[in-house]
């Protein structure tokens, strides 16, 4: 039996990963979180909890699927100090991690992205760790997820608005990234192409774009419109214009293209994972309003931060490389988390 590691793991994309592997395998996964944002497993699997030990859960009879609760630095320390920490702390057995998925990031939106960019930036120092213990350890393979916040945001204005190309991201010749958290994801991609090329890792690097699906938090916009539509909510609010856009892709077709990839690149070259669709906010409404049977004023919050005004990517080097494209389409997408919405707030 494999054992795979993920950090961030009660994250919207961590979880999601828990489930999928834990689903479509007989592996463990031991899975991090210091629950400051993520979820406590307890509300997401349908497993039971069969054993305790600290603050380490396991849940399932099979007790494949192992939850510790800490901060992902202290575990890295510990990890470094001692690469067989699991097992003789907890009393785990396994010989070597297969597969690693490093979800732990600070987000938070962009209210936190914008209005705490300092907090943002401590995703710097988890990546530092990382990469400095998977060049140590050397697990079978490594998955870093960097962001669509990476690319230049002079690429992404109303009067410069483009399909973001992998090679829009050059580290010759620099361009500025998001914020903090894009300056941090930047950075993670260069440590991730130092741990491929110097130290033979297998790292697998990809650029989410607006990543969603029916269990993120209302901290997120597109289930946060979700439920203002379903509660019919006239006027409908929506920060900014509304005008500005980005390119929507369900959750399942983001796991699906980084477990295809996984096999296929692992050198550490970013890839972009989305539509290759530029959707704006009011079309995001428009939709959703459809789905809820009415036709709102749309009214814009034009004091509230949005970012850029256009993020969407061209996904060419993608399907030639891995024959890969997305297969849930928005509408069919946003139909989900809207049901979703629905029966979570009729609950």
């Amino acid at each position: 039996m494999k054992t795979h590691l993920i950090s961030g793991g009660c994250g919207f994309v961590g979880r999601n990963m828990v489930k999928r592997l834990y689903q479509s395998s007989n592996d463990r996964i031991i899975f991090i979180d210091d629950l400051s944002v993520g979820t406590a497993p307890s509300t997401w699997l349908d497993e039971p909890l069969v054993a305790e030990n600290g603050n380490l859960q396991i849940f399932g009879e099979s007790k494949r699927l192992v939850f510790l609760k800490a901060d992902f630095r202290e575990v890295l320390r510990f990890l470094i100090q001692n690469p067989k920490y699991f097992q003789k702390s907890f009393g785990l057995d396994f010989e070597h991690f297969a597969d690693v998925f490093h979800f732990a990031a600070i987000v938070g939106g962009r209210a936190t992205i914008d209005g705490d960019p300092m907090k943002v930036a401590l995703d710097l120092s988890i990546d530092a760790e990382f990469f400095y213990w998977i060049t140590r350890y050397k697990p079978a393979r490594v998955l870093y997820p960097s962001s669509s916040a990476a690319y230049p945001v002079n690429k992404q204005t109303a009067e410069n608005t483009i399909q973001l190309s992998e090679s829009d991201i050059d580290f010759n010749n620099m361009g500025q990234p998001d914020m903090t958290y894009g300056w941090s994801k930047l950075t993670g991609e260069y440590l991730a192409k130092i741990a491929a090329q110097h130290y033979q890792v297998a790292v697998t690097c990809i650029r989410p774009f607006s990543g969603y699906g029916e269990d993120q938090d209302f901290t997120y916009p597109i289930p946060s419109l979700a439920k203002r539509a379903a509660g019919r909510e006239n006027p409908f609010e929506v920060w900014g214009s509304g005008h500005q856009g980005r390119d929507f892709v369900h959750i399942d077709d983001v796991l699906d293209c980084i477990l295809l990839a996984m096999g296929k690149i692992q050198d550490g070259t970013a890839i972009n994972i989305g539509m290759g669709r530029l959707t704006s906010f009011r079309e995001v409404i428009g939709i959703f309003s459809q789905i809820a049977g009415y036709q709102p004023e749309i009214k814009a919050l034009l004091d509230k931060p949005v970012g850029v005004h256009s993020r969407y990517c061209n996904m060419d080097f993608v399907q030639k490389t891995l024959g890969w494209t997305a297969k849930i389409s928005l509408e069919e997408g946003l139909k989900r988390v809207y049901d979703a919405v629905l029966k979570k707030i009729n609950q």
